[in-house]
């Protein structure tokens, strides 16, 4: 490997671009105003904050005075549902999925033991949604569905747009997290329907700390925070200056960039895939086989345990997951591959390995290489008595 690191999990975080980076910088110390501050150094402060809100909106579609900043992906999923269900008073039902982030799941479970009533539709075996099984779910008192853009761990692509069009003709609150498309999908919030959308920045090369949540103009859901009157009393709390105009850039740029980009990581991921399933024998892929994240490749090898693999891989300087980073930690199988029907054995063979703008074919050789002696050499110790 020549001691090189090979970096495979962008869907986790990816690094910040040069770009983004020198265009926050002057916000760290020369121009380091409050942006609610009524003098020079404030006022410069919030106007670099309402031209980030600007690049967003024009990146998505909508109006900058519907884009609200968080401190990431989390709290925009926390705060579009329970900001609509403790504020919505024609019923306490959630219809969401059984393979949303734990942002998502967690959030409707704390509602669950508040007296909400949560249906998780279930998905097929590449992870993919039934606009059938939505439309059964919907009841009189659903007051809102959550439904993510692409998934995070297989990279499933879900049909948001019908989704949002059957909730817009039940007048039901619709929301999606797309954490994990921006910069991979083309994102129109007309065309999608949707009435919030969760982003993130460093998912797409910029910093962490920071998110934003697309609140479609007159849904009137509760404030996240109490306190002042930043981001029109909506979210309280000084705004992360820097932050917020590293993600107007990185939005900018993954949206400038972003055919291009996905040209390369679809060759990079079909390379991968051929080049592993050519030299590894009984290797599942995990996900759709056209509806999918180019980035994004889950495979499950049998007899073999993830965790394993990735401590091997690690100590050769090559990054991947088991799945989600907020997840990490636990030894369960995946929820987004039970959810999928995979079998456990198999579920906790997987890995995610998840390709960046900066990797090349080079790089999915060596993983490929080293990949095939990780996995005879975890296969020959399981046949050992």
């Amino acid at each position: 490997m020549d001691n090189k690191i090979l970096y495979f999990d962008h869907a986790a975080t990816t690094p910040i671009k040069q770009e983004v980076l020198e265009e926050m910088i002057p916000f760290f110390k020369d121009h380091f105003g409050n942006a609610s501050s009524v003098h020079f150094m404030g006022r410069g402060a919030r106007k670099a904050v309402e031209a980030s809100r600007e690049r967003i909106a024009d990146s998505i579609g909508c109006t900058d005075r519907e884009i609200f900043f968080t401190a990431g992906g989390t709290e925009s999923d926390n705060w579009a549902i329970l900001g609509t269900a403790l504020k919505e008073d024609k019923g306490k039902h959630i219809i969401t999925t059984a393979v949303e982030h734990p942002a998502v799941l967690n959030t409707c479970q704390y509602l669950e033991a508040k007296g909400f009533d949560v249906t998780y539709l279930p998905v097929d075996e590449y992870g993919a949604v039934s606009i059938d099984d939505l439309n059964k779910a919907i009841r009189k008192d659903t007051i809102l569905i959550s439904i993510m853009l692409a998934n995070n761990e297989v990279g499933t692509i879900q049909p948001i747009e019908e989704a949002g069009k059957i909730a817009k003709e039940k007048d039901i609150i619709f929301h999606t997290d797309a954490v994990q498309a921006v910069g991979s999908v083309s994102i129109d919030i007309k065309k999608l329907n949707v009435d919030m959308l969760t982003l993130s920045a460093h998912k797409f090369y910029g910093p962490k700390g920071v998110g934003a949540l697309y609140i479609r103009k007159g849904l009137g859901i509760l404030p996240f925070t109490m306190g002042g009157n930043q981001e029109r009393k909506k979210r309280a709390g000084t705004e992360n200056v820097p932050g917020i105009v590293g993600m107007g850039k990185a939005i900018e740029i993954a949206v400038r960039d972003m055919e291009k980009n996905r040209q390369h990581l679809t060759v990079l991921r079909e390379q991968a895939i051929q080049q592993i399933l050519e030299t590894i024998s009984n290797v599942k892929i995990n996900g759709h086989p056209h509806k999918i994240l180019p980035g994004i490749l889950n495979l499950s090898f049998e007899s073999v345990k993830g965790e394993a693999i990735l401590l091997m891989l690690d100590r050769l300087g090559i990054a991947a997951s088991s799945g989600s980073a907020c997840a990490s930690g636990s030894l369960d199988p995946s929820h987004v591959l039970l959810a999928m029907n995979c079998p456990h054995e198999l579920a906790q063979a997987s890995v995610r390995f998840s390709f960046g703008v900066d990797n090349s074919t080079e790089d999915i050789r060596c993983l490929a290489n080293n990949l095939k002696t990780i996995i005879e050499k975890l296969r020959a110790m399981a046949q050992k008595p």
